[in-house]
């Protein structure tokens, strides 16, 4: 099996552990949940690599800094939802905490990912 280059990504590769762990821990909700708040946070969950898988492939820093920023606002909207669940009774506070923790280092590396394309764009201008 051939490795794609976007699977040798460090936040690809958390985010999608990330997202595992969200399809496995939402197996536990009510099934009343099943269209709404399960489907909600598998989305933004899948919705993290899928951004960046794409994101990695564009042939410009402004559109790679593009998807990378529409996956940090999947992240987020994960965050809340995964506070909701939290709040709902459907993750203990440890798994919150857990969860929360993975968040805020795929938020990070996100953040120093979209870093990245903005000054590789900006010393590509400048010469």
């Amino acid at each position: 099996m051939n490795i794609r280059p976007y699977q040798k990504m460090i936040t690809w590769q958390e985010s999608h552990k990330l997202c595992l762990w969200i399809y496995s821990a939402t197996k536990t909700f009510p099934s009343n949940e099943r269209f709404r708040l399960i489907d909600q946070m598998c989305r933004a969950a899948s919705s993290v690599p899928a951004n960046l898988a794409e994101g990695s492939i564009k042939p410009s820093m402004k559109e790679r800094a593009r998807f990378y920023s529409i996956a940090h606002t999947s992240l987020e909207e994960l965050h809340y939802y995964c506070l909701l669940a939290r709040d709902l009774g459907y993750f203990t506070n440890e798994q919150f905490s857990k969860t929360d923790d993975h968040i805020q280092r795929i938020s990070y590396l996100l953040h120093r990912l979209r870093s990245a394309c903005f000054t590789s764009s900006t010393s590509h201008t400048n010469k």
